[in-house]
């Protein structure tokens, strides 16, 4: 009979997937989301929550309770071959190619860039960059210490830091709520739920499903029923502490309005907040807080990754592939800030959709039997849909790559399929897709998924 799991447990892996998930992105987006919504705070702020906090925990959920090997063993119930280049596709974009490269960029253009002469800034994000990736690179060596790393060190001392300025913001109110701006105004909950996306939350969940799984077997825990258990425990513990500090720190971007002004993105209304509070100590306190948020999000990230590929490339050592993608996250990191955000939002309008619905499908599996038609087709449309939103996220970037016949196929959906306009335009089809491939004939061998 296996011993009974102590919450200690639960609380220090949901302390490390906390850890891993909370990153600069996390701090930016909610502060800059309290100062747009003013007044329509509660409709904004929940909208934001399904996108950070509920669709991460489904994505956790997802693999820890299906019995999958993480997300290429979840999305191959659609094919072998998607399940390769998906699950290759999520790892690189939150991995070396935008996630990773931007915990080096973020915390150097909110906490240090604003103190370089701008002829002098390029070398600077060079040194303050091989620093960080060096740093990530030794302690991303050893992926059975991560939860020590993360868990029990890096994540306390973030929050002890955050919590500093959380705390004297609510003591010392800026002042009140201003009214919305922009689509805060009249669409505060969708807009809210739409800048839940930014954080890529819901495509790490299906990364660091695998994390926590392997982070869980390392406490003794090695039955399904106990991993299952542990999983979605330590997912509430994680969660539920996201929930507040997101709450926070949208208050405080909400009420900072009129002792800071408004500003074009949350890591500059950070920075002002800290300068209101401790004046210049406040830049050294910001600059903790974002360094230790971004160093131990890019180590879940590096570790994450490193295995993923070693599986992929059994031929090629774990810890040769984070030196290799501590490499490359290094050089696009150094392309800067705004070139690394306009080439991610694409990648992300593109994958957001499929992840979203491989999630659902994944959790509700037992509901239409494992029947693989179901995983195809619902995927399979959902892919007409997210490719055009892709597209058009690219086009807004670089107006030079418009091509007609995919203009005239985004004109259809916004004429004639019900929520694109909006941004939710893969949801009729996935359902649409479900049906067809639940009723679709099949052999009886080919029903359902072992």
């Amino acid at each position: 009979m296996q011993q009974k799991v102590p919450l200690s447990t639960y609380a220090v892996v949901g302390t490390m997937l906390f850890g891993m998930y909370f990153g600069a992105g996390n701090l930016i987006f909610p502060i800059q989301l309290g100062q747009l919504a003013g007044t329509n705070f509660w409709p904004a702020i929940i909208g934001f929550l399904l996108t950070t906090i509920g669709l991460p925990l489904l994505g956790i959920l997802a693999i820890g309770l299906s019995g999958s090997n993480g997300v290429r063993d979840l999305a191959g119930r659609v094919h072998p071959l998607f399940g390769l280049v998906f699950s290759m596709a999520l790892y690189l974009t939150i991995g070396p190619f935008f996630a990773i490269p931007r915990t080096a960029t973020v915390p150097f253009v909110v906490g240090f860039e604003p103190f370089i002469q701008p002829e002098h800034i390029s070398l600077w994000l060079g040194i303050f960059s091989f620093l960080f990736f060096a740093i990530v690179y030794v302690f991303s060596l050893n992926p059975a210490k991560i939860i020590d790393y993360i868990g029990k060190y890096l994540t306390p001392a973030f929050l002890v830091f955050l919590f500093l300025l959380i705390i004297v913001a609510l003591v010392k109110p800026m002042g009140q709520f201003n009214e919305p701006i922009g689509d805060y105004t009249n669409m505060a909950f969708m807009t809210g739920f739409q800048e839940g996306y930014n954080t890529m939350d819901a495509l790490a969940s299906l990364a660091f499903g695998i994390v926590v799984i392997n982070a869980i077997k390392g406490r003794g825990i090695t039955d399904v029923k106990g991993i299952a258990s542990a999983t979605w425990k330590s997912g509430i513990f994680a969660m539920g502490l996201m929930t507040i500090i997101y709450g926070l720190i949208t208050y405080m971007g909400a009420s900072s309005v009129a002792a800071i002004g408004t500003y074009e993105n949350g890591g500059l209304i950070f920075a002002a907040v800290a300068q209101h509070y401790f004046g210049s100590f406040g830049a050294i306190l910001l600059a903790i807080i974002i360094v230790l948020a971004c160093l131990k999000t890019s180590i879940g990230l590096i570790t994450a990754c490193s295995e993923f590929f070693h599986e992929v490339f059994p031929k090629v050592s774990y810890k040769m592939f984070v030196l290799i993608l501590c490499l490359v996250s290094f050089t696009i990191a150094n392309f800067g800030l705004n070139n690394i955000i306009q080439f991610a939002i694409p990648v992300l309008m593109f994958l957001y959709p499929l992840a979203i619905v491989l999630i659902v499908l994944g959790l509700s599996s037992s509901v239409f039997d494992h029947k693989k038609g179901v995983y195809v087709v619902s995927m399979i449309l959902t892919f007409f849909v997210s490719i055009i939103d892709g597209y058009s996220a690219l086009v807004e970037s670089l107006p030079s790559l418009t091509f007609s016949i995919l203009e005239a196929i985004t004109n259809v959906y916004l004429d004639y399929l019900p929520l694109y306009g909006i941004g939710l335009g893969w949801i009729v089809p996935a359902l649409i897709g479900a049906i067809i491939g639940y009723l679709w004939p099949t052999n009886k061998h080919q029903t359902e998924i072992s």
